[in-house]
């Protein structure tokens, strides 16, 4: 049995097809862990999501921000949802999106093996989560989302504030630990999020550090496996291993045993074409 982590797909079904063949993955005995953001700008999203589905008894994901970003979409008029790009109208106009989009509204937000002594999410986690804290929290969003209050959540859970705090209560609590889990790069020494700091470290402003780096952080017992920070590009120090390596923009897609003495990472190539930059409008997913 081999558990392999894969970092962000984003629609690109013909390099996770080639990677799955790399690591010579077998669902009957093999496990995957997916960091989140399996759709959007890759062009192939409806494909990829159908195959991380059909491998969905030998497979964990966490939701990512574009993740999150389509079931909000599904839940709009669909002439709002006609105003996203093509990649993602093939989703929600599929015939079988309902049984995707359910299946993709109950992964969780974190993902967590005491046993392996991993835990995976998408971004990263606020300087003062321990493992049992960010694990709480998680469960809070997760609850509501599979929930009938579902779409309350999804309606509620854009917007950059307010910064996380243990006093929220409601839709602010929600979308600020959402907000962490699924958005996070740079943040302060309190745990505010830079939503526009996106660049490599090094090139943010003073007083900003990459969360893993923050001083007087949570000690964590568990080593951390996260994607979504594609200008950081595989990253491996501190606990954390980050496996976004811009597959959408032409870069590689990254797996990384987990299991084992020893790490052991393959790659391949990742889109052809190099997804366009991404335009700031209303259908969107966010950053």
């Amino acid at each position: 049995m081999a558990v392999w982590a894969i970092g962000d797909l984003q629609g690109c079904y013909e390099p996770t097809r080639r990677l799955l063949d790399r690591i010579n993955f077998d669902p009957a005995a093999d496990r995957l862990w997916f960091c989140g953001d399996l759709v959007n700008r890759g062009g192939e999203s409806l494909e990829t999501l159908r195959l991380v589905h059909s491998l969905r008894a030998s497979a964990v994901s966490v939701l990512g921000n574009h993740d999150l970003s389509l079931l909000a979409i599904a839940e709009r008029r669909p002439e709002d949802q006609r105003k996203v790009n093509a990649d993602l109208q093939r989703v929600l106009f599929a015939e079988d999106r309902d049984v995707l989009l359910d299946w993709l509204r109950m992964q969780p937000l974190l993902h967590i093996d005491r046993a392996l002594g991993w835990m995976m999410v998408h971004a990263g986690l606020a300087p003062k989560w321990t493992v049992s804290l960010a694990e709480k929290h998680a469960r809070e969003v997760e609850q509501r989302l599979r929930s009938d209050g579902y779409r309350k959540l999804l309606k509620n859970m854009y917007g950059d504030q307010p910064a996380w705090s243990p006093k929220l209560t409601g839709s602010d609590r929600d979308r600020a630990i959402i907000n962490v889990f699924t958005r996070l790069r740079y943040c302060t020494p309190r745990g505010r999020i830079a939503f526009d700091a996106k660049g490599a470290p090094g090139t943010q402003l003073p007083g900003l550090y990459p969360w893993y780096e923050v001083p007087g952080r949570a000690e964590r017992d568990l080593k951390i496996v996260c994607g979504h920070w594609s200008t950081l590009g595989l990253f491996i120090g501190h606990g954390v291993h980050a496996l976004d390596t811009g597959a959408v923009w032409g870069g590689k897609l990254t797996a990384l045993r987990l299991d084992g003495d020893e790490l052991r990472l393959v790659q391949v190539a990742g889109r052809d074409v190099p997804a366009n930059p991404p335009q700031a409008n209303a259908g969107q997913a966010r950053k």
